[in-house]
Parts: C-alpha cells; structure tokens; sequence
C-alpha cells in the first residue's frame, strides 16, 4: 500500500491518542474504541499499526469505555441467522488450563442437562501446553458450531452450543494468534469474553488478573449487560478456586457493581498441580466413576457463582446448596454420547 507523507492514514489517530506520552495520553472514549476496532475488523489499518495501537493499548491497560467498544464494534460484525433462539447464559473460554483441568465445564453441563440454554464461546492453541475446552466439549458429546446458523440450531436441539472465536470473527481470530509475536496478551483476550454473540441477559466472565474486575464490571455497564459476574478463576477461566476464597464482582445494568467474598470450601489451601491434565478424568467424575474432592468443589462452587448471578439464589449459602442439589441429581448418562 502506497503511503502518502502528507496525509495521515484516517487510523492514526487512535495511535496517537494512546501514544502521546504520560502526559498527554489518554483513554479512547467508547465512540473512539467503537469506530477503531470497526476500522480493524473491516481490515482497514494497517499491520504495523495495529501492533502499535494493541501494545499501547496493553500498556496502558484498557479502560470500561474501551473494553465496552471493542465488544460493541465485533458484536455489529457478527452474521447473525434470522431467528436468534432463547438463550439463559453466555459463557466464555479463552484462557485454557494448565494447572487444574477445566472443571467449571461440568458446572456447565450440569445446567444443560437440566435444562438451561447455553452457549459457550472461546478459542484455543493461542498458548502453548494448556487444555483448552474446544476438545473437552468434543470428548463429551456435546456439539461445536461451524457457523453462527449452526449454533442456533444446536441449542435449539441440544440447548448448548461451543462457538469458536473463528466462527465469530476470523481477524479477531488472527489478532489473538498474534500473541507469540508481541510476547504479551491483547486487549483482544478481554474484549472477545464480551462478545455474547446471542444477546444472553447472564454474562459471566473469568479473568486471570485481580485488576480487571472493575474494568470487566465497568465494560458490563456500558453495554447495558442485564446480569454479569466476573472473578479471578484458576488459570483465568470461569472457574471457582475451592480452596481459596473468591472475590466476584456483579453488575445488573447500569447499577454499581456488588462486591460478594465467597469463602473457601475447602480446608486445604494449596492444591498441587494436576501433573497428568488427562480430559478424560472429566467424564469418569460425572459419570461418579472416579471422586475428587477439589474437582467436585470447584464444579458445584462454579455453579453456586452462576445460579446467584442468574437470580436463581438469593444468598450465597442458598447458592451453594442448590449447587449441591444439581450436581447430585446430574443425569450421569448425559455426557459421552454422540449425537
């Protein structure tokens, strides 16, 4: 692409918001993130530039406006179907395990087997080691979409559907690929968690750093989000860490976000590394094969944390023992079968 010296490209201006120095820079408002990630998805920027504008934007760290837009412009991109099915929970996944396996799926699939409408959404291999959930839903049974359309129909028939980032946005997609080139995670990591591609009235979110919340919570407002939960989950997924309490941070609308501690549930405060991460395990526990203490802690405290933000429990021990309830009466012949 020819570059002509005395006109700016039309994106540089959100460089050089961010750009300016200590001084000088600032946050973009959500009209600015808004209309630069519309520039980004519609492959209008350049490479170089889009380096330098996610970098500054990691250094930085983003702002609610900025999270808020960035979620905005990938929702308007999407290729929705003409009938969008009743959903109850949007879930996202886009961290991976690589010290406990994903246990927070069977909190999950425990809803889904009793009727409630999820999708999930998410990518994989952006990090080397990690079990990601893409093959986790494969090993169980359970369907992962190819297109938008496709999706509406698993959940029409099976009330959940795995939407892989790809599916949703193919440059967003890219942009995560792009983490061993910067060294360094993208705003994209956040934002793509926010994307609730078929409008669920409960957003939960998992994030790895104890800063965010109040950006993910803030971001929530913004877009008008009528229910969303986020907390620090183990690996950065949306996953309970029993044997250690769990700050989580909920927001209904535009209302200030309540700050709930959920206490430890288990006695042990360290819980070793899983040194085998076998997906496997994940069925032999369902299916009451195998028992794991920590593992059936972390899926129905996981659980606990999403009926409350869903309005299903009016406290946390009523939570927690309606999280109990579910998982002792799973349909242990739900998972494992395809369909």
């Amino acid at each position: 692409m020819l570059l002509d010296p005395m006109t700016p490209h039309p994106f540089s201006r959100f460089v050089a918001i961010l750009g300016r120095g200590k001084t000088k820079q600032r946050h973009l408002t959500y009209d600015e993130a808004l209309d630069a990630m519309r520039m980004i998805l519609d492959q209008q920027v350049l490479p170089e530039q889009i380096g330098a504008f996610l970098m500054l934007l990691r250094l930085k760290e983003e702002a609610p406006e900025e999270i808020a837009g960035f979620a905005k412009a990938a929702r308007e991109r999407l290729d929705l179907p003409d009938s969008i099915p009743r959903i109850d929970l949007d879930w996202s996944s886009y961290a991976g395990k690589r010290i406990q396996l994903p246990w927070f799926v069977l909190s999950v699939m425990t809803l889904v087997s009793q009727g409630t409408r999820v999708v999930m959404h998410g990518t994989e291999g952006h990090t080397p080691g990690r079990v990601y959930t893409r093959g986790v839903i494969e090993l169980l049974g359970m369907p992962v979409a190819s297109s938008l359309s496709e999706a509406a129909t698993q959940v029409e028939t099976r009330g959940f559907t795995y939407i892989p980032l790809e599916v949703m946005s193919p440059v967003l997609r890219h942009l995560i690929e792009l983490r061993p080139v910067f060294g360094l995670r993208s705003p994209v990591h956040s934002f793509a968690r926010m994307i609730n591609p078929f409008n669920a009235p409960v957003m939960m979110q998992g994030i790895f750093h104890r800063g965010f919340m109040d950006i993910h919570s803030g971001a929530a407002r913004v877009l008008g989000q009528p229910n969303a939960a986020v907390f620090r989950g183990e690996g950065g997924e949306i996953e309970r860490r029993p044997n250690k309490p769990t700050q989580v941070w909920t927001t209904h609308g535009a209302d200030e976000p309540s700050v709930e501690t959920w206490p430890a549930l288990l006695d042990d405060a360290h819980q070793p590394a899983d040194a085998q991460m076998e997906p496997e395990r994940l069925l032999a526990v369902w299916r009451g094969e195998e028992t794991d203490a920590y593992a059936e802690a972390s899926i129905t405290g996981t659980l606990a944390v999403a009926l409350r933000t869903m309005g299903r429990a009016g406290s946390m021990a009523e939570a927690e023992d309606a999280a109990t309830r579910m998982w002792q009466a799973r349909d242990r012949a739900f998972l494992g079968v395809r369909r």
